[in-house]
């Protein structure tokens, strides 16, 4: 798969964006297929374990944290673009149905805890 490469004046933009109060993350994915280009703020998940992995003595509880906490309600990384991913999918779709001539340029959720401001980019 060929690396998605963001154009500099856009990661700065996010670099920037990353900076203000009150951002808790920033994520930057892919139009063609909504993986990962940059993230801040969010936790992955971990990687498959190996199958010839010696086990540590420690108990492994990852797959019931999701950044850092059980009960933060936050999720990880791939979780909120999977997310994301399909919203801007599904906004595109309706504005289609509109007007075919038009784009999504600006989406915003609000809830009780968070907001997301989604700015879909056709160039890449």
């Amino acid at each position: 798969m060929a690396e998605v490469s963001a154009p500099q004046e856009t990661l700065l933009q996010l670099t920037r964006l990353s900076q203000k109060p009150g951002v808790q993350s920033t994520l930057l994915l892919s139009r063609q297929n909504g993986s990962i280009v940059k993230t801040t703020g969010l936790i992955s998940k971990p990687s498959p374990k190996i199958a010839n992995h010696t086990p540590s003595n420690s108990i492994d509880d990852s797959d019931k944290y999701t950044n850092g906490s059980s009960d933060s309600g936050m999720q990880s990384a791939e979780d909120v673009a999977r997310l994301v991913f399909n919203f801007v999918e599904a906004a595109g779709a309706f504005v289609d149905g509109l007007d075919k001539d038009e784009e999504v340029r600006l989406l915003r959720v609000r809830t009780k805890k968070n907001e997301l401001v989604i700015i879909p980019n056709s160039s890449w």
